[in-house]
């Protein structure tokens, strides 16, 4: 039998360009440009195909969003078992090309006159799956490929690439869906996504295949992961933090776009540049985010960075057409930041805490938790906004956000400030 080659992990020889002088972590690095790009272009153009081209009311676009992220619930916790019996990688490449074909299927049945309401539900649902499964193996396979000792690098990087298209994303979806309208704007999501499989299919390092053992059972495997996450007191307390904010983020965000749209009066244009303005915030904040956390520390930079940004987002539901309406997209923009501080502090933590062989359920098993809330954001944020109106969803929005901190305030993250180092579980000081 061959022996597995197991990966080396890449080692930085320049002070400036560090993982990128290595080929595959650039060939990572590229494939989430094009795979992100692809996925802003999808987070503005599919609520609009059903706003404009549908003219679909608020609980529509809330349940839209629901369905967008009902795959966590779904797939949440069985994903990560499955992804830890699988290469990583493997499932990426197989994720990505699988997301280009559905996001097809939308300008297809537009040209055909077949779209509807239902049609973009089916495809934000199975999308919402595939997502899943390559987020698990994405942030499972980072610690395998640069190694253990350079994650809050490697996080850093890739979401600086993820907040360079966050800017460029609706940047180039607001003018594309005012010329060729928002259903055939997805073919350029799924072209992303279908280069972005390619070049992760490149990427010549390959982890070791996870050893099985036939009397591997998916439930065991599950309640091992569970059992990981949920006595862990700082990865608990990440994910309940989790939970809240992205409960009342997806609240907020699903009647952003009806508020900028119908309230402000903005066109698809002007839609983008607002969501591009906060594309510039997570940018600022991926370059920023090394550094707050060597100099605040990991525990204090997860619950600072929503604590000082959070509240800022109530300048949107105060904002009246013009320069109030700068304001309250500067204040975007700093929520986006503040949440790339936190989004690497705590997935550098999150992966340095976790032994290899439970990093697919540990990652799955946070996310079905921080995630899970989101279907329900969406349907809270539909309702909310029938009952009360989009600007009252945004000020209940920004208040649950600034109240997330509490988990994390009530725990060792506290005070912690340095990243654990190895390979098993330590509890965070």
């Amino acid at each position: 039998m061959p022996r597995a080659v197991v990966p080396r992990a890449v080692t930085p020889t320049h002070s400036r360009l560090g993982l990128l002088r290595d080929r595959d972590f650039r060939r990572l690095f590229a494939a989430t440009a094009l795979g992100q790009l692809g996925d802003r272009i999808v987070f503005l153009a599919l609520p609009l195909v059903a706003i404009v081209a549908l003219h679909a009311d608020e609980f529509q676009v809330g349940s839209l969003t629901a369905m967008t992220s009902a795959g966590s619930l779904l797939v949440g916790l069985p994903a990560g078992a499955w992804v830890d019996r699988m290469r990583k990688r493997s499932v990426m490449i197989s994720a990505d090309f699988l997301r280009a074909f559905v996001l097809m299927t939308i300008p297809a049945a537009w040209w055909a006159d077949l779209l509807t309401v239902g049609w973009l539900y089916a495809v934000a649902l199975v999308h919402g799956v595939l997502t899943v499964f390559f987020d698990v193996a994405y942030v499972s396979y980072l610690p395998h490929l640069v190694g253990r000792g350079h994650l809050v690098e490697g996080n850093a990087k890739l979401s600086g690439i993820r907040s360079v298209t966050g800017i460029s994303g609706p940047a180039m979806a607001g003018p594309l869906v005012g010329w060729v309208g928002a259903p055939v704007t997805l073919l350029v999501s799924s072209a992303g996504m279908a280069l972005s499989g390619l070049l992760a299919g490149g990427i010549r390092k390959r982890e070791p295949k996870p050893e099985s053992s036939e009397r591997s059972r998916l439930v065991r495997d599950i309640r091992e992961g569970l059992n990981f996450v949920l006595t862990h007191p700082a990865l608990r307390a990440i994910m309940l933090g989790d939970a809240v904010f992205n409960l009342f983020l997806v609240m907020y965000q699903t009647m952003l776009l009806v508020f900028l749209e119908r309230e402000m009066g903005l066109e698809s244009f002007g839609i983008g540049l607002v969501l591009s303005g906060m594309g510039c915030g997570a940018l600022l904040g991926a370059l920023l985010a090394a550094r707050v956390s060597k100099r605040v520390g990991q525990g204090p930079t997860i619950w600072l960075a929503s604590l000082v940004t959070c509240p800022l987002t109530v300048l949107m539901p105060m904002a009246n057409p013009g320069w109030s309406l700068c304001a309250a997209a500067i204040g975007m923009a700093a929520l986006s930041l503040g949440g790339v501080v936190r989004y690497v502090a705590q997935a550098s933590l999150q992966q340095a805490l976790t032994p290899d062989r439970l990093l697919g359920r540990m990652n799955a098993t946070a996310r079905f938790v921080s995630w899970g809330g989101i279907p329900l954001g969406g349907l809270l944020g539909g309702v909310s906004g029938s009952v009360f109106g989009a600007a009252a969803t945004l000020w209940i929005g920004a208040a649950g956000m600034t109240l997330s901190i509490l988990p994390a305030l009530l725990s060792p993250l506290r005070t912690a400030r340095e990243l654990p180092d190895g390979k098993d579980p330590e509890p965070v000081r």
